[in-house]
């Protein structure tokens, strides 16, 4: 599959669209339901979140196919699905690998979390090689889904609010001071990690379902 100019007209603004209405919608009903203390299945106040059922990260992979989809069948498709694919992968191992390098205990030296910031933002690059219409609209989804987040993480740990947005890890050694701690567990991992971790599992399950429907419809086709 290759991308056409065709392809073009498919505006990246029109197809993030509803998937980021949809997906600050989520986001409100998270901060809601942890505010109201509802269950705890769903809405999980724990730092971390606990992977609550009601969250935007699941959104990451199914958006991502969304926009596979779309992608492809407006002629913006890769050249080469398995590329695709495996790009995907080794931006989502270098995105982990920045985060056990900027978070994990060792090894430890000045600046640690500003290497690994940089090798998450690299790893989130990287799909950008082999599928970069789909990439850049999974990095545009991923700003319009997380920076709503860091602006609710800054009122959270401004308030003291007890929900995810807030609640230190039962690790953290980072910065005290309010702007410290924003940084450190709301702005950077949501406008870094997150986006990166969108981009990259996005694509990921994205080309898989591209080369799944590409060769359904070429074996339709080899039937008819």
């Amino acid at each position: 599959m290759t991308e056409s100019n065709a392809g073009e007209r498919l505006s990246i603004a029109r197809l993030i669209m509803m998937p980021a209405l949809i997906t600050l919608a989520v986001s409100l009903l998270r901060l809601m339901g942890e505010l109201e203390h509802w269950s705890k299945v769903l809405f999980n106040p724990t730092a971390g979140g606990g992977a609550a059922i009601v969250g935007i990260t699941w959104l990451a992979f199914i958006f991502g196919v969304y926009f596979a989809l779309k992608l492809a069948g407006a002629g913006q498709g890769p050249a080469s699905t398995g590329k695709a694919i495996g790009f995907a992968v080794l931006g989502f191992l270098l995105v982990f690998a920045g985060v056990f390098l900027a978070f994990g205990p060792k090894p430890a030296f000045p600046g640690k979390m500003v290497v690994g910031l940089l090798v998450m933002a690299v790893g989130g690059a990287v799909p950008f090689i082999s599928w970069p219409v789909l990439a850049k609209a999974l990095a545009a989804y991923g700003y319009a889904a997380r920076i709503p987040v860091a602006v609710i993480m800054f009122f959270a740990i401004r308030g003291n609010w007890g929900t995810h947005y807030d609640v230190l890890p039962p690790d953290y050694t980072g910065p005290t001071s309010f702007w410290g701690e924003y940084l450190a567990i709301g702005l950077l991992p949501q406008l870094v990690f997150w986006v990166a971790f969108t981009i990259t599992t996005g694509s990921l399950f994205g080309s898989v379902a591209s080369a799944v429907a590409h060769r359904g419809k070429a074996a339709a086709h080899a039937t008819s």
